[in-house]
């Protein structure tokens, strides 16, 4: 059973956001909490569920390569609208990867866990000149990943966002690579913003935000929080 609580937002009538935070090369959990998710709709269907991947799917973990193969696949339950949005390894991941980069580049996606994503395709990090076999359908997936997604009262952006900058005015960098001011923030904010990229033990609920990275690849939960209406719950794999 979902334990809900009372949400710092509210989302219009008969629609369900299912949002995932970083799974970070963890396959066979994020087909478990695929699972789990297609389990609690069918056991409470709504006229509109909408499932949201928040980014990190490459890097540091064991298998990034199996994450997208899924995150290509059909939806865990047929009709969800599934939306990707990039987060900040899925940008070092593609700025690596470009004939052009140079080599300060690929060292920093290296050494923040892209060695780990090129093994999974069977690839060797130390010889930039075969990474070209990323397979064509992975990368045009990561180009295609949005960097944000709106509904009701939340804001869904894989960092954060710039506290005092409207969201239609909001710089991609900053969607996926802030922390402060944004963690931290005590003002206003345009919409509660649901997010991943920092870990956390467990999801963070505050009048501003909801973050749900709780360090999967760390040994934490691979999390989803669970919003309707005015409510909010977890499921974890």
């Amino acid at each position: 059973m979902l334990t809900e609580f009372l949400a710092p937002a509210r989302l219009p009538p008969g629609q369900r956001i299912y949002a995932i935070g970083d799974p970070h090369g963890c396959a066979a959990r994020l087909e478990a909490l695929h699972d789990r998710i297609a389990e609690h709709l069918l056991d409470h269907p709504v006229e509109r569920a909408t499932l949201i991947h928040l980014g990190d799917y490459v890097d540091r973990g064991p298998d990034s390569a199996a994450v997208i193969d899924l995150l290509l696949g059909p939806p865990p339950l047929h009709g969800m609208q599934v939306v990707n949005l990039v987060g900040n390894h899925e940008q070092m991941m593609l700025a690596a990867l470009s004939p052009t980069a140079p080599d300060a580049v690929l060292d920093f996606w290296l050494d923040n866990g892209g060695g780990a994503t090129l093994e999974s395709y069977g690839l060797s990090p130390r010889h930039p000149e075969g990474w070209d076999a990323v397979p064509d359908d992975h990368l045009a997936f990561l180009k295609g990943c949005r960097s944000s997604h709106a509904a009701g009262g939340y804001f869904f952006a894989h960092a954060g966002i710039r506290p005092d900058v409207p969201l239609a005015a909001q710089d991609v960098m900053d969607l996926t690579w802030i922390r402060e001011p944004f963690l931290s923030w005590r003002g206003p904010v345009p919409a509660v913003v649901v997010h991943g990229h920092t870990p956390c033990k467990a999801p963070e609920i505050r009048g501003h935000r909801i973050g749900i990275d709780t360090g999967a690849v760390f040994g934490g939960d691979l999390t989803c929080a669970v919003l309707q209406d005015d409510r909010i719950g977890f499921l974890t794999a």
